[in-house]
């Protein structure tokens, strides 16, 4: 029972400090260490977690050789597109490629990310303008010049187009912690490593189904959009990648990729 009690009593003094947590663009407050009470120590996910047998693809060397190559060339195609068509995009491709960043690794099994999809023109608008103001700020004062120097061959500037014409906008936000039913904190492990691996995924998915995107990192956006989209002070903007189909005019860099023996090192 004094256990009991003392959880109990744990979790009033965390609900009553959550109750004054900003949830918008506010700095999130610290809340009581577990660590401090090791009787209220428990995994994020149940202890007695079963584990099953895993049951992996069979395939033979020539298989696994000839897939390896298959998926290489195709993923030799994706490019950096800044040129959208307004074409809609099904909604279920959406959800299926997010569905497949969803199946990323993550620390301690924590899935740090939420992906907000938008589709709505009047948000996306919002979006461009709040992008376009930073990024005005970005490249007259913020930006050193070299950085905006070696942009130059991209043709990138302050203005983004794309944000309105690209169908959806995927916006990745990394969470930082979260919250247990119980109430409690829970700890987010390697999260920005676990959010990157995910967007690697979700770039190969979008690739996959024939699709493009430019990957972007709105430099100073992250509270302005974090409001906008109503998301809480835990999580922070990582990434925003527009997607859809290519314009029938679009253009990009002939750059080349590194060759293998430059970025391989084997032992």
């Amino acid at each position: 029972m004094f256990h009991k009690n003392r959880i109990e009593a744990h979790y009033r003094r965390i609900a009553a400090k959550k109750k004054f947590a900003p949830t918008g663009g506010g700095r999130e407050k610290d809340y009581p260490n577990d660590e401090d009470d090791p009787d209220l120590l428990v995994p994020a996910i149940p202890e007695d977690t079963p584990h099953i047998p895993y049951e992996p693809l069979k395939r033979s060397d020539e298989e696994v050789l000839q897939r390896s190559r298959e998926y290489y060339e195709l993923m030799a195609k994706r490019r950096t597109v800044r040129r959208f068509s307004t074409e809609p995009i099904p909604q279920e491709v959406l959800d299926n490629i997010i569905k497949t960043a969803g199946t990323s690794p993550s620390g301690a099994h924590t899935e740090p990310w939420t992906f907000v999809v938008v589709q709505d023109q009047e948000t996306k608008t919002a979006i461009r303008n709040i992008v376009e103001e930073e990024e005005e700020l970005n490249y007259s004062k913020r930006m050193s010049r070299q950085w905006v120097t070696d942009l130059k061959p991209f043709a990138t500037k302050p203005t983004k187009p794309y944000l309105t014409d690209a169908p959806a906008l995927i916006l990745i936000f990394r969470q930082t912690h979260s919250w247990r039913q119980d109430g409690r904190k829970k700890m987010h492990y390697y999260s920005e490593i676990s959010v990157a691996i995910a967007a690697g995924i979700l770039l190969a998915a979008i690739q996959y189904c024939g699709l493009v995107a430019l990957t972007s990192t709105p430099l100073n956006c992250n509270s302005r959009l974090r409001d906008l989209l109503s998301r809480p002070g835990n999580e922070r903007l990582e990434l925003l990648f527009p997607v859809g189909r290519p314009h029938s005019e679009a253009t990009v860099p002939d750059v080349q990729r590194k060759p293998l023996e430059e970025i391989i090192v084997r032992v």
